[in-house]
């Protein structure tokens, strides 16, 4: 679990220095269209989120590159990545935003056995706070049940979780909801699944 932290450039940070995988929510060959400079002076950019991580990264991409929605690319890594920073959800363009659920979607669902293990391996942030309250519709009843069923057997699946533990529907779109909120809101105070750089 990380807390809330500046933004960074990529080439700084410790676990991007060997690069991580990331998928492309959206690219734009032209820049942006709210840079007012000459065409000749903007840089295809490309905006990519961390598989493990969930961080948000700008990349400035060589003009010739073949990058298309929802690529996995190495951040950095790739010969046509000229610079990578990370940035935050305001920093994205519209295309991005609106790409950035179903990607989590896939990913959550693509590695059910490490989402399935958060709610196996949970622990306490404080002596009133767990990392399962976190979760949007887990309060302290809800919580409780799934540590007394967790103690007896560990789940196995998304589908074993929601039969095992009475109250907890859909326990996969929760972590959704809980990534998307840690991406979009700037000043939680835990974050256990989306990334920051510290420096």
């Amino acid at each position: 679990m990380t807390d809330e932290a500046p933004e960074a450039d990529v080439e700084g940070s410790g676990d991007a220095e060997e690069g991580a995988t990331a998928i492309v929510l959206d690219f734009l060959p032209h820049g942006r269209t709210e840079d007012d400079r000459p065409q000749y002076q903007k840089q295809p950019l490309a905006y990519a989120l961390g598989v493990a991580d969930f961080r948000l990264y700008e990349l400035v991409v060589d003009g010739d590159a073949d990058v298309g929605i929802d690529d996995r690319i190495r951040v950095p890594g790739e010969d046509f990545v000229e610079t990578a920073h990370e940035v935050t959800f305001e920093d994205l363009p519209r295309g991005a935003r609106s790409e950035l659920e179903y990607v989590v979607e896939d990913l959550v669902a693509a590695d059910e056995q490490r989402f399935v293990d958060f709610y196996n391996e949970a622990q306490p942030i404080t002596l009133r706070l767990h990392q399962l309250n976190l979760l949007p519709g887990i309060g302290k009843k809800l919580r409780n049940t799934v540590l007394d069923v967790r103690d007896r057997r560990p789940f196995e699946s998304f589908e074993d979780l929601e039969a095992r533990v009475d109250g907890l529907h859909n326990p996969e779109e929760i972590l959704v909801e809980r990534i998307l909120e840690e991406l979009r809101e700037e000043d939680l105070k835990y974050r256990t699944f989306v990334g920051r750089d510290e420096s």
